[in-house]
């Protein structure tokens, strides 16, 4: 997971006019790409960024850089990836992946203009008890990360149209890591995050379900802040991504159930949102946060990821 966002930051970065400093202003700090810090480092302490974990604010009273708000987004996203590895550091051996994230950190602050602020690390509370839930939550956060670029990285390319994206409604699912921030950690100078926001309401599948969650069977949705305000009368849809593929499906508001269409390939990533037009053609059509299917051949993995 992490070759690929790495790669996909870089295709990112490439495919739009940055111009990437090759050396931080303090020449005795680290730079992602160039130092053997996150190759060669070996001790528990967090490597920097990851040891200054303050908002870092702007130099300077110009205009922000064009991107800017787009590496906060993704750096924000990062801290919690970091601090999820960083806990692993502590309790296991995850080094090595504690290094990757923390060379992100180092290359998505580098590409924030002095004149914007740098977003600060939030205090975490994963929920990490056993391998399953470490999986389950290493799952949402990277997935979260790679949607997030992938859909970068296309509409760099110019690749805008619905039919053209997985699921471009991006940051719904960033969104979705807010869960781990713990109350009142939050640093008060961050920005949003992710901006913008639609604060929708949040929802998963219930995972105690006797449906395989493979194309046409059901699936019940189960929400963890309160749902939507639903109309009566009004048709409300499931609105299910998969590859290149959407595919709207009716949603019955009174039992919180639709059905997966008929995916022929049973693998990967569904991602499923709530709207109320086939399609959800805009951001405002969305009425419910995004739900996350890994699919195999054999099932999905039935867990919550909220």
């Amino acid at each position: 997971m992490h070759s690929f966002r790495t790669a996909a930051a870089a295709v990112f970065a490439a495919s739009i006019a940055v111009d990437a400093p090759t050396s931080p202003t303090n020449s005795q700090l680290p730079v992602a790409g160039i130092s053997n810090i996150y190759n060669d480092y070996r001790s528990i302490t967090p490597p920097y960024p990851g040891n200054e974990t303050e908002p870092i604010f702007p130099k300077s009273n110009g205009t922000a850089g064009p991107d800017d708000l787009l590496y906060q987004n993704l750096l924000s996203a990062e801290w919690a990836i970091f601090s999820f590895y960083q806990q692993g550091v502590e309790r296991c051996s995850l080094l090595r992946l504690s290094q990757l994230s923390a060379g992100h950190l180092q290359s998505f602050q580098s590409q924030i203009s002095d004149n914007s602020l740098k977003p600060g690390l939030c205090k975490y509370a994963f929920g990490v008890t056993n391998a399953q839930s470490f999986v389950v939550t290493l799952t949402l956060l990277e997935i979260a990360s790679m949607t997030f670029l992938t859909g970068l990285v296309q509409q760099a390319n110019t690749l805008k149209t619905r039919a053209d994206t997985s699921f471009p409604c991006v940051n719904q699912i960033l969104d979705t890591t807010n869960q781990f921030i713990i109350p009142g950690s939050y640093p008060q100078a961050n920005p949003e995050y992710p901006y913008p926001n639609q604060h929708l309401p949040q929802s998963t599948y219930n995972p105690k379900t006797n449906s395989s969650l493979t194309s046409n069977t059901e699936i019940e949705y189960i929400f963890a802040t309160p749902p939507p305000a639903w109309e009566d009368g009004k048709p409300y849809y499931v609105i299910f991504f998969h590859e290149l593929l959407n595919i709207s499906m009716p949603f019955n508001t009174k039992t919180n159930t639709t059905t997966i269409p008929n995916f022929k390939l049973n693998k990967g990533l569904i991602v499923g949102v709530i709207a109320d037009t086939p399609g959800a053609p805009t951001l405002d059509t969305g009425v419910a946060g995004p739900v996350l299917i890994i699919e195999q051949p054999a099932g999905a993995k039935k867990h919550v990821m909220i």
